[in-house]
């Protein structure tokens, strides 16, 4: 179990409330959070209001309760939005600890470092979602068990990150900590790629005429699932990830060119088909070994922030697999499988 030691009240303010906002509103209010939030759509707005919450749809307004509060603004808004929120929070809570929960992070610490240069901000990606979007599609539940990738790039104001680290792990979720370029390279492959798969798989599973679309069972379903999300936050989690992405697509596409010379020359797709049940299994046993549990093969170890070269080597425990599952101050309790932790000592 993730868990961290109490510190004084935290206050948040989460801009925007669709699946991840309100979901993050509702889980850091569960676990003790004094939150508080705003959006442009006046159904979320209704429905969080509705619910309980304390929320406006004046953005100006709520920062300024967050700034009198020196509340951790949160971003919860599609990356073309954000530029426009940061001129907002420039001006009404330039100094605000600020984190974000976009699916992409240099371009967003870029759009921070010149509209928003005073804020100490931190960047975040829990990685939990659904293909529904909207307040109503959240949970308190989404981020329980999730790796939640807080930036960890050197300069970063450690005091921030231990409070990003701290609501992520408040929240159910594991700490994965990495640098903002890593972490672009890493989605381009785990998640940004699927999406254009998914979108490629349902076009040209549709172009087989309803006999197809009839005869779709398990694994078009399971292949398709991310095609049913909103195509503009797609579309702007993917762009926003052009270069990480383009290399994935390469990387796909070198696959599937040998897949088809293989299959057009000799009639068979043993290595091509191989290679992903090898690649699925080894995801398989990386989830069933996760940092997270304490287990004989996990090694347990700890890293002070204040330390010298501390976020550094939360990078290397990130790239290793590990994961920060439990937060005392400024000293981080973290977990890695051993063999990966023990071959880059």
């Amino acid at each position: 179990m993730n868990e961290r030691t109490p510190s004084n009240e935290q206050t948040l303010c989460v801009v925007g409330l669709g699946l991840i906002g309100g979901s993050l509103l509702r889980a850091a209010e569960r676990a003790g959070w004094t939150v508080q939030g705003t959006a442009t759509s006046a159904a979320d707005v209704a429905l969080a209001r509705k619910a309980g919450f304390d929320v406006t749809s004046a953005l100006d307004e709520a920062l300024r309760a967050a700034a009198e509060s020196d509340a951790l603004v949160v971003l919860a808004v599609p990356l073309p939005a954000v530029e426009e929120v940061l001129a907002v929070v420039a001006r009404e809570a330039p100094r605000c600890p600020l984190t974000d929960v976009v699916g992409v992070k240099r371009p967003v610490a870029a759009a921070v470092a010149r509209c928003a240069p005073l804020v100490r901000y931190v960047g975040g990606h829990p990685m939990a979602g659904r293909s529904a979007s909207g307040w109503a599609a959240g949970s308190a539940e989404l981020f329980v068990a999730a790796p939640w990738v807080v930036s960890a790039d050197d300069g970063a104001d450690t005091a921030v990150w231990a409070q990003v680290a701290g609501l992520a792990l408040d929240c159910g979720a594991h700490v994965v900590p990495a640098s903002a370029a890593d972490h672009d390279a890493a989605v381009a492959r785990v998640s940004h790629l699927s999406h254009v798969l998914a979108a490629v798989l349902a076009s040209v599973g549709a172009d087989g005429g309803p006999l197809a679309m009839a005869l779709g069972a398990g694994s078009f379903t399971d292949g398709t699932r991310v095609a049913g999300s909103p195509p503009d936050l797609v579309r702007a989690m993917c762009e926003g990830n052009q270069g990480a992405l383009l290399t994935a697509v390469d990387d796909a596409l070198g696959r599937l060119g040998a897949a088809r010379g293989s299959l057009a020359s000799t009639g068979g797709l043993a290595a091509t088909i191989r290679a992903g049940h090898l690649a699925r299994r080894a995801f398989d046993a990386a989830r069933g070994g996760n940092p997270a549990v304490n287990t004989p093969d996990v090694d347990t170890l700890h890293v002070d922030l204040d330390g010298a070269g501390a976020l550094e080597r939360l990078r290397e425990i990130g790239r290793a697999g590990g994961r920060v599952v439990a937060l005392d101050g400024q000293r981080c309790t973290v977990r890695a499988i051993h063999q990966a932790i023990t071959a880059r000592r």
